[in-house]
């Protein structure tokens, strides 16, 4: 057993995402973290008192690691950058990014992310509504993408007894010709393409 003074928050927060990460967020528990760490289940309530209260802690540590918002700048390559940070930190942690795709980002390390973003869609010349309005759809997309990318609709479940790829071609023409579009090494491509129009929608409205 670890003793509980060897333990620190540092320390049970990279065993607890080291966790999720092997074995998936949803079997997630205090009970297998402490046997991850080779201590009592007790010893971990002393850091924090209950599972949620680490889960936050996590999710305020996942969105710290994200560079802070260039306090000033272009706009579009601001939320350039955070567009592309966010996604990688999805890649990185795909399982916890399940749980923290849905958490309320209040945290220290969440709130300073948003104001980074809602900073920037201000400071290109949008009034309070429009700046918010289109953050949402910012977040839609990039908190979307990610969800799909990582562990979406190509790594959800199949039919039992699919068409093969010859019935495809003949029955569905259109699926079959977008199929190469779909693969994983076009994510990239893609996610740029959706991203470039997204802010050329923002750009035109600030012309207009």
């Amino acid at each position: 057993m670890v003793a509980r003074g060897r333990l620190t928050a540092d320390g049970i927060e990279s065993a607890a995402l080291a966790l999720i990460e092997a074995e998936g967020v949803d079997g997630f528990s205090f009970r297998g973290l402490s046997k991850h760490l080779a201590c009592e289940p007790m010893s971990l309530y002393h850091h924090y008192p209950s599972k949620a209260a680490l889960m936050e802690a996590l999710v305020d540590r996942v969105m710290g690691e994200l560079r802070a918002p260039q306090p000033a700048g272009p706009w579009r390559e601001r939320l350039t950058q955070m567009a592309h940070d966010f996604r990688a930190m999805a890649w990185r942690r795909p399982a916890f990014f399940q749980f923290l795709a849905l958490h309320r980002l209040n945290t220290a390390g969440g709130l300073r992310w948003l104001d980074g973003a809602l900073a920037a869609f201000r400071e290109a010349g949008l009034d309070e509504e429009a700046a918010a309005r289109l953050f949402r759809v910012f977040g839609y997309y990039i908190t979307g993408s990610a969800l799909d990318e990582t562990s979406g609709y190509g790594r959800g479940p199949s039919a039992v007894n699919p068409p093969d790829a010859a019935e495809i071609a003949r029955l569905y023409p259109a699926v079959a010709a977008a199929a190469p579009w779909f693969a994983p090494n076009q994510m990239d491509t893609t996610f740029d393409m959706g991203l470039d129009l997204l802010l050329d929608g923002v750009a035109a409205r600030l012309r207009a």
